[in-house]
């Protein structure tokens, strides 16, 4: 499959549709294959006190290029410029040989919280020295995912002592139950696990449980994703090689402005959560799990920095990105929501890993789009053309009109509401 398509933007939706079928080969209806989505009955058994169903635009993003093989990307999201810019930043990256991704192994966390122990580092001495019974155990819970080669696989146990002023509680222990679990998200295996194995810690702890549940800070299953552009992929026809470098000087001088200071990286994670995001929803993962595991992490120091890193070396720009990623190809909605097995279809994945592969790469992608506009346009030129669209469409506008109304606006620098119904009217 190539995801290089010269134009694509310029196509018609008939055309785009069919093009994806026709690169993917995908079954292509009327419409290539996309007219299915969630009807209001398929929603009421999804969620509760139904009433509609809301559609977010779903696009592809192109170009992209993951461990030399080339991807074709669906993201769900109704922010403009984000699946442009993916796309735009995913062909710059193709110019270093597109993006080299890593996996760790897919193992979540559950945590069982023990309250009233009467001898902390008895209990915690005790648990380890039973680790293998518990393993067993939490086994038992999960038959399936043991023969797929998954399961309890390891167990830790922490001390959180009380926090002093309003804290209202003493020590607790806090037992970790390390579970692989293969090609799913994993939440429900793990809730299941926990469950199972409180009566027992219980009973070696003396104390007693309260919560029981998997964490989505999923730091033992993380995804790094790098790579690089040279020079003169920054460069237009008849640009300079210094106008590259001086761009990618531009990238790195951005990038360490996010490191050093929480309040860029905040804007700067949230620039690389739009492609990341929107993956997510394309293919039905839990975002808001993503989310928070991916911000816990960018504080692991004791301190919110950036998640990403880009350098000037050699000539080429270098970029680096290392992200939680609890992702899963089955279970949920994936095989539900008929968007989502579209998506699926056009991925065309046999792994979880491969999915978080990809995702994170377009978080790369999406990252070194926002830094190049901010260090070198400015990121208000490019939002200000899509804002103008917004715009003529609120005003009334439809089919060409909307191109017309939002370029003249943009020429007079008046994009507001008031120019849009003159040259409406006009």
């Amino acid at each position: 499959m190539k995801s290089e398509i010269a134009g694509f933007y310029k196509l018609s939706i008939e055309e785009r549709r069919n093009k994806i079928a026709e690169i993917t080969g995908i079954v292509a209806d009327e419409e290539g294959g996309f007219s299915e989505s969630l009807n209001v009955e398929m929603a009421d058994q999804m969620v509760e006190n139904v009433v509609g169903v809301m559609g977010v635009p779903l696009g592809i993003c192109t170009y992209l290029r993951v461990n030399g093989k080339d991807r074709l990307v669906p993201m769900a999201i109704e922010e403009s410029s984000v699946i442009a810019a993916a796309s735009n930043a995913a062909k710059l990256l193709r110019g270093g040989k597109g993006i080299i991704a890593e996996t760790t192994k897919p193992i979540m966390i559950g945590q069982i919280q023990l309250m009233d122990v009467p001898d902390m580092e008895l209990a915690r001495s005790v648990i380890l020295e039973a680790k293998e019974e518990l393993l067993q155990q939490g086994a038992t819970y999960t038959k399936l995912l043991v023969e797929l080669g998954g399961g309890p696989v390891d167990i830790e146990v922490r001390e959180l002592p009380s926090f002093g002023g309003d804290d209202p509680l003493g020590s607790m222990l806090i037992v970790h139950i390390l579970v692989d679990v293969r090609d799913a998200m994993g939440a429900n295996t793990v809730n299941t696990i926990c469950e199972g194995l409180s009566s027992r810690l219980v009973e070696l702890s003396g104390g007693r449980a309260r919560l029981r549940i998997l964490s989505n800070l999923a730091d033992k299953r993380l995804v790094t994703v790098k790579g690089k552009v040279p020079f003169e992929a920054f460069c237009k026809k008849g640009q300079s090689l210094s106008f590259g470098e001086e761009t990618a000087k531009g990238i790195e001088e951005a990038s360490v402005f996010a490191e050093r200071d929480p309040y860029r990286a905040a804007t700067h994670n949230k620039g690389i959560m739009n492609g990341i995001d929107a993956v997510l929803m394309a293919t039905g993962q839990d975002y808001r799990a993503v989310e928070a595991g991916v911000h816990a992490y960018a504080s692991r120091s004791g301190r919110y920095t950036s998640l990403s890193k880009w350098r000037v070396q050699e000539g080429f720009l270098y970029g680096e990105l290392s992200v939680p990623m609890a992702l899963g190809i089955v279970g949920g909605i994936t095989r539900i929501h008929p968007t989502v097995k579209q998506s699926f279809n056009i991925l065309n994945l046999q792994y979880a890993h491969e999915l978080a592969e990809i995702t994170a790469s377009v978080g790369l992608a999406q990252n070194l789009a926002a830094l190049r506009a901010l260090a070198m346009e400015g990121i208000q030129q490019g939002h200000m053309r899509l804002h103008a669209r917004n715009i003529a469409i609120e005003a009334g506008a439809s089919g060409e009109l909307i191109t017309i109304i939002s370029e003249k606006m943009i020429a007079s620098k008046q994009v507001n509401h008031e120019k849009a119904r003159e040259l409406l009217n006009k």
